[in-house]
C-alpha cells in the first residue's frame, strides 16, 4: 500500500493549522491536500461549517521540528510524517467512543441536510446508529431535534474522510446525480487566485520598497487590491 500523502481529517487539520500556526494558506493547502481557497475559507469563516481543528502534531502526522522549519521558511512544503492506523472491523456495527455518542444525531442531520441521496441504511452503516433514530431526525420527531446542529461526521470523528466520500460518490452515482466538476466554476476560482496571488506579490514588492504599510493606514495587500 503506497504512503498516505495526506491528513486523515484535512479540513479539521487545515482549521487547526489557520488558528495555531504561521503557516501560509499556500502551504497549509499543499499538506492538506486542498485548494487554497478552502483554506482561505476556512480562514474566513465561510465553510459550510464551523470545523473542530484537529492538531497534527499530536496526533504523529507532523513533527514540531517540520512545523517550525515550513513557519521559518513560506517556500518550504511540509512533510507527514505518518498516518495514524484507521480502525478495521469485519462483522458488527461500528463502535462509537461514549465521548463521541452524543455527537452522533448531528452528524446524521448534516448528512440528510447535505447529501439527501445517501439512504438510511448508508448513513446507519457509516455512523453507526439505528434506522429508528434517523427517520426521527427526518421527520424532526426525535426528542432532542430543537437542539441538534448539522455538523459534519468526519470532523465530529463520526466517520473517516475517504469512507464518507467514497459513500457520497456511491450514492451520487445510484441516484444518477452527476458529481463531474463545473468547469466553468473552476476557472472562475483560478482567475480569482491568480489575481489574489498578483495582489500578493504586489504587495510583497510595496513592503520590500518601501518597508512600511501604506499610508492611508491600510494593509499593503489592501493597497494592491486599490491599486487594480
Amino acid at each position: 500500500m503506497a504512503a498516505p500523502l495526506h491528513p486523515l481529517m484535512p479540513h479539521a487539520t487545515a482549521a487547526w493549522l489557520v488558528d495555531n500556526s504561521a503557516l501560509t494558506f499556500e502551504q497549509i493547502a499543499t499538506f492538506c491536500g486542498l485548494h487554497i481557497l478552502e483554506v482561505q475559507a476556512i480562514a474566513d469563516d465561510t465553510a459550510a461549517t464551523k470545523l473542530a481543528g484537529r492538531d497534527p502534531v499530536r496526533n504523529g502526522e507532523l513533527t514540531q521540528d517540520e512545523l517550525d522549519r515550513g513557519q521559518a521558511d513560506p517556500e518550504y512544503t511540509l512533510k507527514l510524517s505518518r498516518q495514524p492506523e484507521q480502525s478495521r472491523r469485519t462483522t458488527g456495527p461500528r463502535y462509537t467512543p461514549v465521548s463521541k455518542r452524543q455527537d452522533k444525531p448531528d452528524g446524521i442531520l448534516w448528512i440528510i441536510k447535505n447529501h439527501p441521496e445517501i439512504t438510511d441504511n448508508q448513513i446507519s452503516k457509516l455512523i453507526g446508529t439505528t434506522k429508528t433514530t434517523i427517520s426521527a431526525i427526518r421527520d424532526k420527531s426525535h426528542w432532542n431535534y430543537a437542539n441538534l446542529q448539522a455538523r459534519d461526521p468526519v470532523t465530529l470523528g463520526l466517520a473517516g474522510q475517504r469512507e464518507m466520500d467514497a459513500l457520497v460518490a456511491a450514492a451520487a452515482k445510484k441516484a444518477g446525480i452527476d458529481t463531474s466538476p463545473d468547469l466553468g466554476k473552476l476557472g472562475e476560482d483560478r482567475a480569482a487566485l491568480i489575481e489574489q496571488l498578483q495582489a500578493e506579490r504586489t504587495a510583497a514588492a510595496h513592503i520590500a520598497e518601501h518597508g512600511e504599510p501604506v499610508a492611508h493606514g491600510g494593509t499593503a495587500l489592501e493597497e494592491a487590491l486599490f491599486r487594480r
